[in-house]
């Protein structure tokens, strides 16, 4: 079998998008290789493809949990065996879902790169039949990159145990310092080295400036009534601003981190299906999103760098007409993203200072920790230890790169749920009530004690089980309360908060701090490089992109800086630039000058009023 024929039969695709030929034919010669491929170029498939013409099972490393559930989803939709190592696993639970991968016929294994900082789950990945390693989001593993985590510098220590086996790695946004390091940590051996242009020749990048954001966003989306995303600050601004569009007449609706599941899922529904025209969304959306249709991409303010900015524009247009990505700007933003990505980073003491109180408010005691589980909630830490709460995100999430913790991702919220009646009525119940079957069978069978108290349930568990979205499963609960057929309680917390290392205050910081002052150091010039394209009027803004990603390019010709009207020249400009070459007279000038005669008549007066000309004895004009 072919790749193209892999692609037909399980990606129902007839062809394959620029480079990913080249790169899988790499990948089977048994080649390292360096895929850099902009915000949907199809990198998955540049794995996904060799793989399933390899025997064994294909590694992916990748930081990102909600993508790896996302592919594993989509794999197993095509009939592909696919598991993913996420969540807060026991060991037997690791150890089981190994052994699955060695005797099951598994062609992936999803895990992060924080899972190879435990030396037994190595041990047991060297056991597999592994055919090669993918690591996405390559970038990570330099500290020059926009997301530097050292758990990647692990992978060259993992390459000791699959000799022979090729490494493809990937990245959409490298500069040339980044990709060198890539080249180097991850050990790769006479690597070949893919990399499609970062132009995107159909997308028009917009800088406009205006003190009303909002009114100015609706025109756009006025003017182009197709699948949009408005891309937004924080949570607050998200709703808001959704809540405003449609106060204007546009279909709109919401995305951030801090939702439920259930919503998220409803949300993104509607927007998929063009049941609404805009998504506004914090950066937490986007990953792993692939709608070909999608217009226009709105920035109301100044990302935090270059990279993100790009990925994020770059879901426009992917279908290869033309397409806009538009920053919004107005004058207060420098000082704005000054306070926001710049004033708020963690210096060495406040780390150390969040860490510690964290392990006491977890009453975690010096030298424990290590493998335990908490649930957090963040706004009740913040206040309890009057600590800023975007600082002390900044530091939390730095821990997490770091490897040190692990943070959901998501809003989670702790369901209890007791049945009030008896058996026999809630198997009434579910005869009336057939769509309900798979998820209330799975709760009866997974929690034998549930008729007699509260019982916390594990929705994630039950959504597999039952082969319901976490969504459906959340209705159904949902609809078992209101039927009082069973009392339903939720306590919310922000985030849990899982302990990848003992507890050893000073000693852990110190480990971690280097990475602390270079993160810094790099965000202060990656928010330089975003002030410069945002208020550069001089340069094209594709230029200026391509330009930070090593690539040289002429003008684009279809942005805001290069789509603006011709600057026209004065007939002062040109009055001086012909008496430069000679002395001339007026009904020359006007022959030579396309201007009424008044324009000519005043801009010469003016000109010998402010002393650049004189007139000559032969009436002709001479410059001074």
């Amino acid at each position: 079998m072919k790749p193209i024929d892999v692609l037909i039969r399980y990606w129902k695709h007839t062809a394959f998008r620029p480079l990913q030929e080249p790169i899988i034919a790499s990948v089977l010669d048994g080649k390292d290789t360096l895929a850099l491929l902009p915000t949907g170029g199809g990198k998955s498939i540049c794995f996904q493809v060799p793989a399933m013409l390899k025997p064994g099972i294909c590694l992916v490393i990748s930081p990102l949990v909600a993508l790896m559930k996302d592919q594993v989803n989509n794999l197993q939709a095509r009939d592909i065996k696919a598991l993913s190592m996420t969540g807060a696993l026991s060991v037997d639970e690791t150890s089981d879902l190994l052994d699955n991968c060695k005797y099951g016929g598994y062609k992936f294994l999803y895990l992060s790169p924080e899972r190879l900082q435990s030396d037994w789950i190595v041990e047991r990945l060297a056991e597999l039949p592994v055919n090669f390693i993918a690591v996405d989001e390559a970038h990570c593993v330099s500290q020059w990159g926009h997301d530097f985590r050292p758990a990647y510098l692990k992978i060259g220590e993992l390459r000791k145990h699959f000799k022979g086996i090729p490494l493809l790695a990937l990245t959409a946004t490298a500069t040339p310092e980044v990709r060198k390091d890539i080249l180097e940590s991850l050990q790769m051996k006479e690597p070949a080295v893919f990399q499609q242009s970062f132009a995107r020749e159909n997308l028009a990048y917009w800088v406009m400036r205006t003190e009303d954001k909002l009114s100015q966003a609706v025109s756009i989306l006025k003017k182009y009534p197709d699948p949009s995303i408005i891309y937004v600050r924080n949570r607050r601004a998200c709703l808001e601003t959704a809540r405003q569009l449609e106060s204007f007449g546009i279909r709109a609706t919401a995305y951030h981190g801090g939702m439920l599941p259930s919503e998220k899922e409803k949300n993104m529904q509607q927007w998929m299906e063009g049941k609404v025209q805009a998504m506004v969304a914090t950066n937490a959306f986007g990953m792993g999103i692939d709608k070909a249709d999608v217009r226009t991409v709105i920035h109301l303010q100044l990302p935090e760098n270059l990279e993100n900015y790009y990925q994020e524009a770059g879901r426009a247009g992917r279908n290869g007409e033309k397409a806009f990505a538009v920053l919004l700007t107005q004058s207060s933003d420098i000082d704005t993203a000054q306070s926001q990505f710049i004033d708020v980073l963690p210096d060495r003491k406040f780390l150390t200072q969040c860490f510690i109180k964290l392990c006491n408010h977890l009453q975690i005691a010096y030298g424990e920790g290590i493998g335990e589980l908490f649930p957090l909630n963040f706004n009740e830490f913040c206040q309890h230890y009057k600590f800023s709460p975007v600082t002390a995100h900044h530091a939390l999430q730095f821990l997490d790169r770091q490897g040190v913790i692990t943070l959901s991702k998501e809003f989670s919220q702790k369901l209890t749920l007791q049945f009030i009646i008896d058996s026999r009525e809630i198997l009434r119940y579910i005869s009336l009530n057939p769509n309900d079957e798979p998820v209330l069978l799975a709760i009866l069978r997974n929690y034998p004690g549930i008729y007699d108290q509260p019982t916390a349930l594990n929705l994630p568990l039950i959504s597999k089980k039952s082969g319901c979205t976490p969504g459906q499963v959340d209705e159904v609960i949902r609809r078992a309360g209101q039927r009082e057929i069973a009392q339903v309680s939720a306590r919310p917390h922000d985030t849990t908060v899982l302990f990848n290392e003992i507890r050893e205050d000073e000693r852990t910081i110190a480990r971690v701090a280097k990475y602390l002052e270079r993160q810094n150091e790099l965000k202060k010039k990656q928010l330089s490089a975003v002030i410069r394209y945002a208020t550069d009027t001089q340069t094209c803004r594709s230029r200026l992109l391509l330009q930070y990603f090593g690539e040289e390019s002429g003008d684009c010709g279809i942005c805001s800086q290069c789509s603006k009207p011709a600057k026209k020249v004065s007939v002062r400009e040109k009055i001086l630039s012909i008496l430069k070459n000679q002395p001339t007279s007026s009904q020359d000038l006007k022959n030579m000058i396309d201007c009424s005669e008044n324009e000519l008549i005043f801009a010469l007066r003016d000109l010998m009023a402010e002393e650049y000309i004189r007139l000559l004895r032969d009436n002709t004009y001479k410059l001074i």
